[in-house]
């Protein structure tokens, strides 16, 4: 440790904590109690407080900006996942685990089924639902039975892939004008076309096109800083001896920036708060089966799904430093005027 940066020695860690015995099945990277006996693992419990900021933030913004009401409830459950998290390396018991595990599960396969039903008629949406509820129960016995955290997070990632893949695939077939025209073509009946009517459909275009472009933007910022937190956990998991000797070396507080479980929560959070998404027709909006963690790119996809592409816009001033959010026109003219 150079002599000009201040430190503090690590405690030693301690296992008789106030939540002491852990009975979790998953022991993380950081040491235990070594801060407070009130928190088995501090820093990653912690770092949980950004869902809960993000979560409240998606909350205000959808009252503010009166978002369809799905999306309120789609930041509830982001809410509940970063709690059951905090709760989880706060207490190492593994009730607070299944609270914290088993929400992502359920999200996520919410989240599929809204996915794959869009644009599907009946039966396909029930017998979806119903496959996907089995789903659900499925994973949830046989993870309870066989105890691994290794097919949970197999099992998170495989749905993740599959929703997102999806939502990919419903945002360029329905926004990208070349596909949409391809659409327009197969369907519409011919007939004369007027000069107006020509310069309001090249206008589209260009609006779509644009807002393509920005929405990949978002998508491509999402899952690097998602991507990037798996890394650095996975480095964490492989490393942890290593690290811990590293923490012992440098000392507090700067021991901290190499707990890589907490730059996990950080880099996850962010990263769903992007791009996690969704989208719905129109007519599910209401249906409690819409419960699923749609945040940033997932608002703006349903508006311009509604075709309110010219009522709503991402404001996302700058790429690196600031959290987009979506807002009305309106609203973002007069913050602009504001500001000026």
């Amino acid at each position: 440790m150079p002599s000009w940066l201040p430190s503090v020695p690590y405690p030693p860690a301690r296992d008789d904590g106030y939540w002491a015995p852990i009975t979790s099945t998953l022991d993380w990277c950081e040491e235990n109690y070594y801060a407070t006996p009130y928190s088995a693992e501090i820093v990653n419990t912690l770092t949980n407080t950004l869902f809960l900021y993000l979560g409240l933030r998606g909350l205000r913004n959808c009252r503010r900006h009166a978002h369809p009401r799905i999306f309120t409830l789609t930041f509830l459950g982001y809410l509940l996942v970063g709690a059951g998290s905090f709760a989880f390396h706060t207490t190492l018991k593994y009730p607070m685990q299944l609270v914290d595990e088993l929400s992502m599960i359920y999200t996520t396969c919410l989240m599929f089924w809204a996915t794959f039903e869009f644009g599907t008629r009946q039966p396909v949406p029930a017998l979806l639902g119903v496959g996907t509820a089995a789903l659900a129960v499925g994973i949830t016995v046989w993870y309870h039975w066989c105890g691994d955290p290794t097919f949970h997070q197999n099992a998170y990632a495989l749905l993740t892939a599959c929703v997102l893949g999806r939502s990919m695939w419903v945002m360029e077939r329905n926004l990208r004008p070349y596909f949409r025209r391809k659409a327009q073509a197969s369907s519409a009946s011919s007939g004369a076309v007027t000069e107006a009517e020509k310069r309001e459909a090249a206008r589209i275009d260009r609006r779509d096109e644009a807002i393509i472009v920005l929405m990949w933007k978002v998508i491509g910022v999402g899952l690097s800083v998602f991507l990037g937190g798996f890394a650095i956990w996975s480095l964490d998991n492989i490393y942890c001896s290593t690290l811990r000797r590293w923490r012992h070396a440098i000392g507090l507080p700067w021991g901290i920036l190499l707990e890589g479980h907490g730059w996990w929560h950080l880099m996850t959070g962010l990263g769903a708060y992007f791009y996690i998404a969704s989208a719905l027709p129109p007519s599910r909006q209401n249906s409690w089966l819409t419960l699923w963690a749609t945040q940033v790119w997932g608002i703006w996809l349903r508006h311009c799904l509604n075709g309110r592409q010219d009522e709503y816009e991402l404001q996302w001033p700058s790429l690196w430093t600031s959290i987009p959010q979506v807002v009305k026109r309106a609203s973002a003219n007069g913050l602009a005027k504001r500001s000026s």
